[in-house]
Formats: structure tokens, C-alpha cells, sequence
């Protein structure tokens, strides 16, 4: 990937026979662009004609130093008044401009010039910051509202927190973070060795860019903690931008454009004459850059050479309409020409989805020649996500699922307004109707969520949720069982990010730097023991080993293994077949997992034996015991630590015993006891138990309910070890009956 840099030959910006550099320019749209210098134009550029035009000469007085747009639409709902622009300029003064070019207002900011202007995400608030090194809250009609700050030194850059609720800015070498709330905590950190120049946040990954004198550019997160630090370039940083996604930013100085990943991986570095660059904007779609030059030039750069790629296929953006498909097996190659500039592409499941502008391609990868096309409601879109068998396009503020031949298939309505700062809610809908899931409540997280994904395989009752928080702590919690207590669980910790393998429900990521696995990330609800076992760490020279692969197939095998009639053995086969692995912990722990998953005992029984549980080996052999059905699916569940649901299940079958009997075993005395009251029956072996337990203990019954009943019930073994036997007796009759009933039935 690299930014494709164009500059005419003669630059527009000029002041009689001199040129002027050219201190800022914004984007109206994707075609777009104005741009303010010290020859007191505004120029206007239009790129699909290439045509230039002076939109408005200023007062001779007036230095332009920023220039910010306000924000088109929240939420998807345009806003009045957004076809103007925030000014700021060398006379301390701050101006709101009409996209024709008028100043519909001006007013004195600051003693001195007026460094930085920028509207907030919903555009109901703008922040200046100036020489005085005073930073001032203004409303949308340039209203002075408040002054955030003051300090003895220039501030030069300035940026709105996600959630538009703090400001960064700029304090010589240090950064700044201060909440708009009077009385929260301000963060302050020492961020470079030089002047600090420029400061972007990104919106979307809620990181933040800086670049000084230092020469260097720098990533950092929210809380002030340096993720990637450059070398020293031979200039200062004299401008950074984060493109729309927070996927990637660039960096500007002398005669210098580097693109970077948001990790701060550099991807390209171009070397334009332009002087310094003194302001970097992103177009919305981001596939277009804008520099302020110091030599009186505009630089225009646009992305190039993105790559997908997919099992055999690799995809190349050549130019801004052509892509060039490669099949590395047989070296053919395709050539995809689009009417329009391609502004987002994803390539999974044997197809690419293609957006323009305008329109939207599907290709199979059967077939490179003849795309289904279709027009798109705005052509602004910013994520295409793809499954097996549908695929999800954001554009605008709306969301559309659609399938792989074209059709629309739904439209997931939100019940609630989000802004652009993620809250730390997921909501889930139904890929096939749009609705929401259950009851429609939410999934609410006790932080912000940064990263979501789902897995790609399975019955939808089974799917699984992963997510990052902004603690950089992994997640897993069902999409069918919101809300219960047992339903959520962490699996990690340190998390960059995550994915889902889309042929087998393992899950990989980096965490603290290192490569991870998680074969089998769903035995958390089956055995959250077994999950330490069934992870793969390895430093970034990972390579996949036999046993490795074994468990991958184990896995991918295990669906169709579970149709067969005889599963356990099915099973058993996938891993006695590969025979110099049997002593392989991490594929016997998978195995014990998937065996508890689906109920197989008999393979679980192996499993754990094979791995030294043999704790639970005898609580299997103990279920297998159980007379009836119901008992077993019970204390199966009561393995898996779901009490609740255990003696839901108990009860449901009129085992009251049996659900009197797991609070006991795990000394839930209260609880044991109050069903025992409610039913009726077994307060005498609550009570018996209790004592026994006091005994043991040394100690005396303190509590008020035990000490209420011991008084009228009489404790005797022998009647409550008779009881027992006779409830066991009944539950065999039972079960016997149940079977003949369902043999009966079957001749029938």
C-alpha cells in the first residue's frame, strides 16, 4: 500500500510574482476541496474537472492558519448550517465561513493569532486555541461559551476526544487531556523532546497522533501510554491526520508524506517537493489526501496497491478504478475495471465485494468476468463485513444486509442513537428479519468495547461473541443467553486484536505481543479449567506444527462427527488416528471439552483420564450412574458450574431431591433449605447435613432459620437414608416407563 502524490506544475497560491505557502485545506466532499494561504484567497478544486477558482480574496488583514468544516450529519440526519466552515487566522480573530464564501460572522478569539479551530463530532461546539495560550469553547453560531484552559505558552494544536466530552491540546512538549467537567481529572504527560506541532484523535480507535521538533511522530492510547514512538526524521513533524476508519494516518513534514497503519507501521514515504507541510486532511471516504504546502502548492495523494487476499487469490488496487486479481496457483490474472473510484473492497467466502461511489459489485471467484451490480443509497460506505452466505455494507449512518446475489435481506434498525464514540453496548440483530435478538435488550459491557467479532460456524443457538474492551481484555459470551450470569467469561488479557477462523470456530490473536490460539475458546461454558490447555503461545516466528494441525482438523471435523449415530466413537477416531499425538495435553483437553460440549461421557471419561483429571473422571462415572435422563442433563450442567440451570432442570422434573441435594453438596445451606421448606420434603437431610457439617467444623449454628426448624424436626439417619433410596427407586421406575413408552411408540 502507498499514497499515489500528484502536484501541477505551477502552484495557484500566488501573491503578485511571489508565492504564498498555503496554511490549511478541508474537503467539502469526496471531489471537493478548499484551501486558504497567506495571498488571503480561498481557492476552490474540483477534481473531477480539474477546474480552480478563487472562491473569496479576504481582507488584506487576514492570515488564514485553520480552516475546519462542520460536521455534515449525526447520526445520519443532516444538520442546518453544515455547509459552512470555521476560519481562524493571525489577527486573533475566528470567522464562519458560507461554502460560498461569505463570512457570515467574525469575532475576537484571542490576543494574538488563533492557532487552531475545531468543531467537536456533532458539531454543536467549536474550540479554539491561541498564542495567548488561552483555549476557548465557542457554540455553533460563534458564541463564546466558556474558557476551557490557560497557560503561559502557544497552543498549536488542539483535537476532540470520541465522545466529545474532552480536548487534547498542546502545552510545549507535553500533551494534554482535559474532560469539559470542571472538576474531573486532567491528564498531562511529557510526550516528546521537542515543541509538539500537531495532534489528531481518531474518532473511531480512539488513539491519538502527535509530531514536534523532536523530529518524531508518535501513537499513544486515551490513558497517555506510548504504543509506537518513530525515529527522528531530518525535519520536524509538521502535520499528522488520522484517515476516517482509524485504519490508517499520515504524517507530513519537509518535502516528506509517510502513510501509516494505526499500529504505526509505515507503509510508504513519499518525497514531493513541497516545502513543509503545514496541514493534512483526509477525504470522507478516505481514499483521497489533501496538503498545505509551504511553496504555495496543494498536494493531492490517493491509496493505492491495497491488497486482499484469500486462500489462493490476491487482490491489488492498482489505480483508483482498476483492481488486478492474481491466482497463485496457476499465475492467471484478471483485470476489474470500475466506472468509479473504488472507496472500500472485502474478500472472504469465495467472493469480493466492490464499492464505489455509486454502486456496489459482488464477484465470485468462480467467475471474474460478469459482477452483479447494484446502486447504493448514499455511496458513502465506511465497512463491509462478509459471512458465508450474506455480506453488510454501513453506509452512512444505516445499516444493509444483503446476499451474495444482490438481493437486499434485511435492514438493522438500532433502537437507540449511537454516536460516534463506541458506548460499551453490542447490539445484536437477526441477520435474516433485521430484528433484535431475544428481548431486544443489549449486551452492556462495564467499559467501552473497541473491537466485536462473531464466529462464522455452527447452529445459530451455539454462536459466540468475541470482544475487546478498551482495557484490552478478550471476552466471550453467547448470543442466545444474554443477561444470565454464567454467559460471559475472559478469556484474555493484553489483547491487540482478534479473529475468527471462518472455517472452524478457533480464535487467534495477539496478546502481549505474542501469537495466540484458542483452539476451542467455547469450553469456558463447559470447563473453564480445561481453557489454559486448549491455548497455543507462540512469539511472532510461529509455525504450525503436526499436533497443531491435528487439532485444527480436530475441530473442523467436529460438526460432521456429531451427525454420525455412534458419536463417541466418531469422536475418538479423529484423535487415535493420529497416533503419534496421543499424548498431546492441548488435543486431549480440546477433546474432553467438545465430549462435555455434546454430552458424549464415554468419550469425556477418556479425555480427562488422559489428561490426570481424575477428579472429574469420577464425577462423569457418577453421572453415567444416574437413573434417569433428567439427573444426568443436570448434574452434566452443574459440571459446567450453571447451577442455576441445574436445578431448574431438577425441578422441572419434579426431582426435588436431586435439586435439594447440589445446593447441599455445594453448601448453600439457604438454599438448600428453602427448597426443602417449599417442596415439603427432605428438611430433615438438610438439617442432618448441616449439623454434620457444623461437627466438622467445630461449630455452633448461629443461623436463625436453621435453629427455627431444628426445633420441631426430628434428625435420623436411618429414615433420611431410607427416603433417599426410596426417591432413587421411584426415579428408576420412572425412567424405565419413560422407556418403554418411547419403545411402544416407535413399533407404532
Amino acid at each position: 500500500m502507498r499514497l499515489k502524490t500528484s502536484l501541477l506544475k505551477e502552484p495557484k497560491h500566488i501573491l503578485y510574482i511571489f508565492t504564498e505557502l498555503v496554511s490549511c485545506v478541508g474537503w467539502t466532499s469526496a471531489d471537493e476541496l478548499y484551501s486558504c494561504s497567506d495571498d488571503h484567497h480561498i481557492l476552490r478544486w474540483n477534481l473531477l474537472t480539474n477546474d480552480t477558482s478563487v472562491l473569496v480574496k479576504l481582507q488584506d488583514q487576514i492570515y488564514p492558519l485553520d480552516l475546519h468544516w462542520l460536521p455534515k450529519s449525526v447520526s445520519g440526519k443532516k444538520q442546518a448550517g453544515a455547509e459552512s466552515f470555521a476560519l481562524t487566522s493571525t489577527d486573533g480573530k475566528l470567522h464562519l465561513v458560507s461554502k460560498s464564501g461569505r463570512v457570515e460572522k467574525s469575532v475576537e478569539a484571542h490576543r494574538g493569532a488563533v492557532l487552531a479551530g475545531r468543531w467537536n463530532h456533532d458539531g454543536t461546539a467549536l474550540i479554539t486555541a491561541g498564542e495567548d495560550g488561552q483555549l476557548k469553547i465557542w457554540s455553533k453560531s460563534g458564541m463564546l461559551r466558556s474558557t476551557l484552559a490557560q497557560q503561559g505558552t502557544p497552543v498549536y494544536s488542539v483535537a476532540w476526544a470520541p465522545d466529545s466530552g474532552r480536548v487534547l491540546y498542546t502545552s510545549g512538549r507535553q500533551l494534554v487531556i482535559k474532560p469539559l467537567q470542571p472538576s474531573a481529572k486532567v491528564l498531562q504527560w511529557k510526550a516528546h523532546d521537542g515543541v509538539i506541532l500537531k495532534v489528531d484523535w481518531s474518532a473511531v480507535n480512539d488513539l491519538i497522533l502527535s509530531g514536534g521538533e523532536d523530529c518524531k511522530y508518535k501513537v499513544w492510547d486515551s490513558y497517555g501510554r506510548l504504543l509506537f514512538s518513530s525515529s527522528a526524521h531530518d525535519y520536524p513533524v509538521t502535520s499528522v491526520a488520522w484517515a476516517p476508519d482509524g485504519e490508517l494516518f499520515a504524517m507530513g513534514s519537509f518535502h516528506t508524506l509517510r502513510l501509516c497503519d494505526k499500529t504505526g507501521w509505515s507503509y510508504s514515504l513519499e518525497k514531493p517537493s513541497t516545502g513543509s507541510l503545514f496541514s493534512l486532511a483526509w477525504s470522507a471516504d478516505g481514499t483521497q489526501l489533501a496538503g498545505a504546502c509551504g511553496n504555495g502548492h496543494v498536494l493531492f495523494a490517493h491509496v493505492v496497491e491495497q491488497r486482499w487476499e484469500w486462500r489462493n487469490f490476491e487482490i491489488t488496487l492498482t489505480k483508483r478504478r482498476t483492481m488486478q486479481v492474481r491466482n497463485v496457483l496457476n499465475d492467471a490474472v484478471d483485470v476489474l475495471e470500475f466506472r468509479d473510484r473504488v472507496i472500500k473492497a472485502s474478500l472472504a467466502h469465495g467472493h469480493l465485494v466492490v464499492t464505489t461511489s455509486l454502486q456496489c459489485y459482488v464477484y465470485s471467484a468462480k467467475n471474474w468476468n460478469t459482477p452483479l451490480i447494484f446502486d447504493l443509497k448514499e455511496g458513502t460506505v465506511s465497512l463491509i463485513v462478509q459471512a458465508e452466505r450474506h455480506f453488510l455494507l454501513v453506509d452512512g449512518a444505516d445499516l444493509f444486509v444483503y446476499s451474495y446475489e444482490g438481493r437486499l435481506v434485511s435492514s438493522p434498525k438500532s433502537p437507540v442513537t449511537v454516536s460516534s464514540f463506541s458506548p460499551p453496548v453490542v447490539f445484536l440483530f437477526e441477520a435474516q428479519t433485521g430484528k433484535a435478538i431475544g428481548d431486544g435488550k443489549p449486551l452492556n459491557h462495564k467499559i467501552e468495547v473497541v473491537f466485536v467479532a462473531l464466529d462464522q460456524c455452527g447452529s445459530s443457538n451455539d454462536r459466540r461473541i468475541a470482544l475487546i474492551d478498551k482495557n484490552r481484555d478478550l471476552y466471550l459470551t453467547s448470543v442466545r443467553k444474554l443477561g444470565r450470569a454464567h454467559s460471559i467469561h475472559k478469556i484474555g488479557s493484553m489483547v491487540d486484536t482478534m479473529a475468527w477462523n471462518d472455517s472452524a470456530n478457533i480464535l487467534c490473536g495477539v496478546q502481549d505481543s505474542r501469537f495466540t490460539v484458542w483452539y476451542y475458546p467455547s469450553v469456558v461454558f463447559v470447563d473453564k479449567d480445561l481453557l489454559p490447555k486448549t491455548i497455543f503461545t507462540r512469539d511472532s516466528r510461529y509455525t504450525l506444527t503436526p499436533a497443531n494441525w491435528a487439532i485444527y482438523k480436530l475441530s473442523r471435523s467436529i460438526d460432521s462427527c456429531m451427525q454420525c449415530n455412534d458419536r463417541s466413537s466418531a469422536l475418538y477416531r479423529n484423535v487415535t488416528e493420529e497416533r503419534s499425538l496421543l499424548q498431546d495435553q492441548t488435543l486431549w483437553s480440546c477433546l474432553a471439552g467438545l465430549a462435555m460440549a455434546n454430552r458424549e461421557l464415554s468419550t469425556a471419561e477418556v479425555a480427562y483420564a488422559a489428561i490426570g483429571e481424575i477428579d472429574k473422571v469420577q464425577y462423569i462415572n457418577f453421572i453415567k450412574d444416574l437413573p434417569s435422563r433428567d439427573s444426568c442433563l443436570a448434574h452434566m450442567l452443574l459440571f459446567s458450574g450453571h447451577v442455576q440451570e441445574a436445578e431448574a432442570t431438577l425441578l422441572q422434573a419434579n426431582l426435588n431431591y436431586h435439586a435439594i441435594q447440589i445446593h447441599i453438596s455445594l453448601y448453600n445451606w439457604d438454599r438448600a433449605l428453602e427448597l426443602a421448606v417449599k417442596y415439603k420434603t427432605h428438611v430433615d437431610t438438610v438439617l442432618a447435613h448441616r449439623q454434620k457439617f457444623l461437627q466438622d467444623f467445630g461449630k455452633q449454628e448461629t443461623n436463625k432459620r436453621f435453629l427455627q426448624y431444628s426445633e420441631g424436626v426430628e434428625v435420623d439417619w436411618e429414615k433420611i437414608q431410607a427416603k433417599i433410596e426410596m426417591e432413587f427407586a421411584m426415579e428408576r421406575e420412572k425412567a424405565a416407563n419413560a422407556s418403554v413408552r418411547s419403545s411402544v411408540s416407535i413399533r407404532r
